[in-house]
């Protein structure tokens, strides 16, 4: 029942080339930095992502995807980082951009053992009908559009058909955890980080405080340890280090 790992290194060690991870996060919210540093250290390749956004061009999910390591990114903002930009237009990167809600259903959906659903979202767009473009190619052409989906009429308006998400591992980042992998998300890191570690068999929680089993209430847990395989808990520093994408103050 204990699922403490104090090393990130050992914590994403068997994650291998090619392997798929869904990713918690929203911007530079509650990503799991710790996680991605290590898994940038470990040195795995050809990831395939899915994630709201690919973090910024030194940060998060950027710091994978400067090094060349991801192949494949489901997610649904592409903006704050320029390299994700430019590997996707180049061709070097494969991007299926999905409607935000959906995305998130499709990681709950994954996560609970639902295989597929309908929803009104996209119906009319490229989303349903086909045609985004998951690749380009080198010169700008499409080598690689989305395929139609399916559609059905329910009470009267069209649904489009969207597949539940599961994927072989998961980082996500959660204020306080306890040793059987409970966790608490806090405020607005409350983002895709439960739906996202629902949505992989192997969820690996980056905690910034750990606890001892019974001190979580149980009112509050947000994501039950049953969800979570391996519970790495930050140092001060680490738990600390969160950064802003865009600082504004006053004039």
């Amino acid at each position: 029942m204990d699922k403490v790992i104090h090393d990130p290194s050992r914590a994403v060690a068997d994650i291998s080339d090619g392997a798929s991870l869904a990713v918690g996060g929203f911007g530079l919210n509650g990503i799991p930095e710790t996680l991605i540093r290590a898994l940038h250290a470990q040195g795995a390749t050809g990831l395939q992502v899915v994630s709201n956004n690919c973090g910024v061009d030194d940060r998060g999910l950027g710091i994978l995807l400067a090094a060349g390591r991801i192949g494949r990114v489901t997610g649904s903002y592409v903006g704050e980082n320029k390299e994700f930009a430019r590997q996707y237009l180049s061709g070097e990167l494969e991007v299926e951009l999905v409607p935000q809600g959906t995305l998130a259903e499709r990681l709950r959906a994954g996560g609970c053992g639902i295989p597929a659903f309908y929803t009104p979202a996209g119906v009319g767009t490229q989303v349903a009908d086909g045609g985004l473009p998951w690749r380009y190619a080198a010169d700008g052409s499409v080598a690689l559009p989305s395929p139609a989906k399916e559609t059905r009429v329910y009470d009267g308006r069209p649904h489009v058909l969207e597949h539940g998400i599961t994927t072989d591992f998961a980082l996500v980042r959660a204020w306080r955890g306890d040793r059987h992998g409970n966790l608490v998300f806090r405020r607005a890191a409350a983002n895709f980080n439960p739906l996202a570690a629902m949505a992989g068999r192997v969820t690996i929680a980056e905690v910034e405080e750990l606890v001892e089993p019974g001190a979580l209430d149980p009112g509050q847990v947000h994501l039950p340890g049953v969800f979570v395989q391996r519970v790495v808990p930050l140092t001060p520093a680490q738990a600390a280090d969160k950064q802003i994408e865009k600082r504004t103050v006053r004039a």
